[in-house]
This record gives structure tokens, C-alpha cells and sequence, in this order.
């Protein structure tokens, strides 16, 4: 079987910092080699893979603000589709755009839809609809317009998550800053538990962090910046639980699942994809406030970081979503 892996030309496959739908992409590309299929990745040129690369530009355009966007964009999505007939199937990571290029060629195409942007564009969606192969990656996050093929949650490389049973005492917030993610809820949620709190991320929108996160830093309420991988980890292993108050139906939420493989628990609004990931009172809480937060980092100490763990470990590695898509490669061709 040869698969081509679409991924976005925003960052590098996988990111060095940010990025989930690159690190989701890079996991499953890596995964597919590792069952010995002949994979070719798209993706900006200093990707880093395994199987074939294929590039229209060398850094993401997140990373070299002197590119166009879109030309990229269309150059990739381009690069990928004049190619089509050397593949078996396509698996699309990058939104809607390629869908377009879809009837015009004979080699299935199989999209995983990251969450939408807008329902603005759920009729790009639409029109494809028949033909099109979409995947979920929480049952949560469906369009009541759109068929789908599966759900596949996203997968993790377990082995770069280290498991730690005598944490620290610090709360961590892990992502985007940005109201969506809930950075200011966390620092009240931290300042009314009267415990010190670890601000890890990228700063997404750069007035909503002057007005509402930089005035609250001090000694108890500390931003560290973007974390890399080897630090996400170590601020994940050592927390004492991961706060996640989400203000949006969130599609997946990648911190929420990286914690857990680190037996941290998470507390969590509850919210767009949250009660599939978190199991109540064994692997975290689901939170309707920031009162119910606060009590529930009392509760925290009477988790099994071991039960987050294996839950994580047992529904979110790379092996299982790997396993989950190469059976609907085989589904899709043998129809």
C-alpha cells in the first residue's frame, strides 16, 4: 500500500513548539512506516520523517512570516494532487482546500477534520460529501450535516511521556493563550486554591495576554513560555494536575491527554470533547465553574495517577489510532 500523508505548511511536521494537527500527522505518518508502508509525507521541508518528503517550501509560514499564505497553501495542496496516481489512498490533514482538488482525481481521499474553523466552511464539506471519506477525532466534534466514517482519537508516542507518581505541588495550564483555552480562568482557579500556578504556551492573542494574563505574573503566577517537548514533559510529569478551563467546545484538547500518560490528573470544564477524554473522580474532574474547580483541586490527591496512566496509555497512543486508520485505508480500498 502506498499512503500520502497531507500535512499543513503552517509549522513543521513534527512542530518544534506549537502545532497539534503537525504533531497528529507526523504520529500517524511515523506510525504507518513502523508497519512497513510505504509512506510519503507533504509537508514544509524541514520536516523530519521516515518515509519519503515532499515539500514546496523549506519553513512553515507561522515560522517565516515573508511567505504568502495561501500561495503555499496552494503550491502544497498542489504538489500533493498532481501526484495522485502514484498512491493508493490520501490521507488529508489539512482542512477543507484539498477536498476541492478530490473530484478531479481517482485515488480516494480520506480527511480528518481537526475541528472547524468556522461552520462557514461546513459546505465545502457538504459538497464532498458522498464521495468523501471523513473521520472525527472525538464524537463530540460532528457536523449533524456531514456523514462520517469513523471516529479515530488522536494518538500519542506514549514512550515520550514519563510516568511519575511524586509529583510537585504547582497547577499547570498547558496550551494556547487565548480566551478560548481559559488562561485567565486558570490563574483564578490557582490564586482561589491558594496554589502556585505554571502558565506554559503560546501567547495566540497577544491583547487578551497584556490585559487579563500579564498584570495577575507574580512569585505564585508564573509564565514560562513555549515549551519544547522535552520541557512539556517535565512541567506535565511534575504537576500536580493540569488545570483545562476551557471557554469552547474544544474537538480533542492534546494537553489533556499528554498529562494523563504522565499520570497527572486534569480538571476541566465541561465541555465539547472533555467527557470522552477524562473518566470523572479516576482520571480527573469535569468542572461546570471555577468554584467547582477549586474544590476539585482538593480532591486531586485521592487519584491513582497510575488509572491516568493506563487510560491514556489505552485510548490515546499512536499504535492504536495508527491501527484504527490503516483499518479504514483497507475498508475505503476494498470497496
Amino acid at each position: 500500500m502506498k499512503v500520502a500523508i497531507l500535512s499543513s505548511v503552517a509549522w513543521r511536521t513534527p512542530p518544534r513548539h506549537y502545532g497539534p494537527w503537525e504533531q497528529v500527522t507526523s504520529n500517524i505518518a511515523e506510525g504507518l512506516v513502523k508497519l512497513g508502508i510505504e509512506v510519503s509525507l507533504f509537508a514544509t521541508g524541514d520536516s523530519i520523517t521516515k518515509g519519503k518528503l515532499y515539500s514546496v517550501c523549506y519553513t512553515g509560514y507561522e515560522e517565516d512570516r515573508n511567505q504568502d499564505t495561501k500561495v503555499l497553501e496552494c503550491l502544497h495542496i498542489s504538489n500533493l494532487m498532481e501526484r495522485a496516481a502514484e498512491f493508493d489512498i490520501i490521507h488529508n490533514n489539512f482542512d477543507f482546500l484539498p477536498l476541492t482538488y478530490s473530484g478531479l482525481i481517482k485515488t480516494p481521499v480520506i480527511t480528518t477534520i481537526h475541528g472547524f474553523s468556522s461552520p462557514r466552511i461546513i459546505p465545502v464539506y457538504k459538497k464532498y460529501n458522498s464521495a468523501g471519506h471523513y473521520v472525527s477525532i472525538s464524537n463530540s466534534d460532528r457536523s449533524p450535516e456531514l456523514d462520517y466514517l469513523a471516529t479515530v482519537y488522536n494518538g500519542l508516542n506514549a514512550d515520550l511521556f514519563q510516568f511519575n507518581d511524586t509529583p510537585e505541588d504547582y497547577l499547570l495550564y498547558f496550551g494556547r493563550i487565548h480566551h478560548d483555552k481559559g488562561t485567565a480562568e486558570a490563574i483564578e482557579i490557582a490564586k482561589k486554591s491558594k496554589r502556585k500556578l505554571l502558565i506554559a504556551g503560546l501567547i495566540q492573542d497577544k491583547n487578551y495576554f497584556k490585559e487579563r494574563i500579564e498584570p495577575q505574573l507574580g512569585p505564585d503566577i508564573e509564565y514560562i513560555g513555549n515549551a519544547e517537548p522535552a520541557k512539556r514533559n517535565t512541567l506535565l510529569r511534575n504537576a500536580y494536575a493540569l488545570l483545562h478551563p476551557i471557554n469552547f467546545n474544544e474537538p480533542f484538547g492534546m494537553s489533556v491527554a499528554e498529562a494523563m500518560l504522565c499520570g497527572t490528573p486534569v480538571i476541566a470544564f465541561n465541555k465539547g470533547s472533555m467527557p470522552e477524554l477524562i473518566k470523572p473522580e479516576k482520571t480527573g474532574f469535569l468542572v461546570n465553574n471555577i468554584e467547582e474547580a477549586v474544590e476539585a483541586t482538593k480532591k486531586v490527591k485521592n487519584i491513582n495517577r497510575q488509572n491516568c496512566r493506563e487510560w491514556s496509555e489505552s485510548q490515546f497512543s499512536c499504535d492504536k489510532m495508527v491501527g484504527d486508520y490503516f483499518e479504514l485505508y483497507k475498508r475505503i480500498l476494498n470497496k
